[in-house]
């Protein structure tokens, strides 16, 4: 390096002073041409970094806020199904209609006609409903209709047409009651089984054997008598 160095300081101090102005003027241009093309353009990505930093910093101190109040979120989300009902689960649906026939009996209200109807169903709870023709007092009929209600089995009534039976002594009419369900989370496929790899056929070429050569059987000697 100081070899080269020094050739260039003497083949510098044999040119003329315009020679020297020119390459000292060509020297000034490509430095600041290389500024301008590569230093310039990268001026803002101090200040480009020093805002993310300070966005990561707030997002940052938003999360552990948050996450600091994960005990108060834990309690009053206890706290609200302890005051609430829980949706049932898909497979309480079972005792939908054994729920309304028994709330019927302990009130008094005869159940004429019971006729299943279409279920509801997305992806997170399924519906299902109970056409019924009744027959009772009105006192019979919110006892049944308030206890269904207020029990855990969350039954209400979607549709109630009422009328006075033909002596005019109790109510007929027909409701449809409905129960929301919760469905079961739909178990993942396991994956199929890789199909086995077919042995490769293997074609046996049987080359037909040589005939066997009799060879001739050695002569006897006769004895002479």
């Amino acid at each position: 390096m100081k070899e080269l160095l020094a050739r260039f300081t003497a083949y510098f101090a044999r040119l003329s002073s315009l020679e020297r102005r020119f390459i000292v003027i060509a020297i000034v241009v490509g430095f600041a041409v290389i500024n301008l093309w590569f230093v310039l353009p990268r001026f803002n990505d101090w200040g480009q970094v020093r805002s993310r930093h300070a966005a990561a910093l707030a997002t940052l101190a938003k999360y552990e806020k948050e996450i600091a109040q994960t005990p108060a979120y834990t309690s009053q989300i206890s706290k609200l199904e302890s005051e609430g009902v829980a949706v049932p689960l898909e497979d309480q649906s079972l005792n939908f209609l054994q729920t309304i026939q028994n709330q019927a009996v302990q009130s008094g209200v005869q159940i004429v006609t019971s006729t299943r109807q279409p279920e509801r169903t997305n992806q997170f709870f399924l519906e299902r409903a109970m056409g019924l023709t009744i027959q009772s007092s009105e006192a019979q009929l919110v006892d049944f209709l308030y206890k269904l209600g207020d029990g855990n089995s969350l039954i209400r009534v979607r549709a109630l047409s009422l009328r006075p039976d033909a002596p005019r002594q109790a109510l007929a009419g027909s409701l449809t009651l409905i129960a929301s369900y919760q469905k079961k989370p739909s178990a993942r496929p396991a994956p199929a089984p890789a199909p086995a790899a077919s042995p490769a056929a293997i074609v046996k070429t049987n080359k037909p054997s040589a005939p066997a050569v009799s060879q001739p059987a050695p002569p006897t000697k006769k004895k002479k008598p």
